[in-house]
């Protein structure tokens, strides 16, 4: 594809966190911070859009220096650091919920699928696994183990997450969940290959990074740059005037963006500033 934007249009740069600015060991590396700052010197803004949660993702969003609001849950939360002023929360609702847990503790899938509930923020749990241990200690989030998950739904989460190191009993699970629900109903959808997530219908990071730009900013999609590595990052990668898939993205991913960065290991977002803002 053919980016849609000059170097000069681009005002705000949205970025992914995992496998994004962050690699495997859960840290920015100093060629992609550098060149954070040297778009911010020229003028651009920076975002976060995560899957994350907000307070898992509040240190990136302090690392890069953003002034902006904060995108997290897929944009089904967006909240501002600065003044704590929350701009949009969708929640999944209650029935839905409840459905998709009958569904994954169905017999032959309750003891492959470990299933998280966000709510306010926090992050409930049947049991800590050791599945759960290891996603938590990547957040830096202390799970909140509750037996059976539906004495949590007096409030209804913000995002629904089934993890699973089965990779193609993701793959069924979104295939037959997607077959099940229309995007009308839930927005379905995969942050990594072993995350299947589940949020209110209303949500993409593409609606949020659309909001962000043209309700907050007054931007157009023109002036909006947006590097992602995964599923979740199609629709704002699809928004965006200059759309990048990182190296380390699936094919599906990089043939709709209109360039391919290196992978993150090798400091991609880096190379995509350099070659689009610098």
């Amino acid at each position: 594809m053919q980016h849609r934007s000059r170097p000069e249009d681009i005002k705000l740069l949205v970025l992914d966190i995992d496998g994004t600015i962050a690699g495997a060991n859960n840290e920015i590396r100093k060629p992609v911070i550098e060149a954070i700052r040297a778009a911010q010197a020229r003028g651009v803004q920076v975002a976060i859009a995560t899957g994350r949660m907000y307070r898992s993702a509040l240190r990136f969003h302090q690392i890069v220096g953003s002034t902006l609001p904060l995108m997290a849950y897929q944009g089904a939360l967006i909240q501002d650091p600065a003044t704590q002023t929350v701009h949009r929360h969708w929640t999944v609702p209650r029935p839905l919920v409840l459905q998709l847990l009958d569904y994954f503790e169905q017999p032959e899938l309750r003891s492959q699928l470990y299933v998280h509930f966000y709510i306010n923020d926090q992050l409930y749990v049947r049991e800590l696994t050791p599945e759960t241990k290891a996603y938590a200690e990547r957040s830096t989030i202390q799970p909140i183990a509750v037996g059976d998950l539906r004495t949590t739904l007096a409030t209804e989460p913000t995002k629904v997450l089934a993890l699973s190191d089965d990779i193609a009993l993701i793959d069924r699970l979104l295939g037959r969940l997607q077959s099940r629900y229309t995007p009308a109903e839930l927005y379905l959808t995969k942050s990594v290959a072993t995350f299947f997530e589940a949020t209110n219908p209303l949500v993409s990071k593409g609606t949020a990074v659309r909001y962000l730009a043209e309700e907050c900013l007054g931007l157009t999609a023109a002036n909006v740059m947006a590097i992602g590595d995964n599923f979740n990052d199609v629709e704002m990668i699809e928004y965006a005037g200059v759309g990048v898939a990182m190296g380390n993205a699936p094919e599906a991913v990089k043939a709709i963006a209109n360039w391919v960065a290196p992978d993150v290991e090798n400091d991609g977002t880096a190379a995509a500033i350099d070659a689009f803002l610098l």
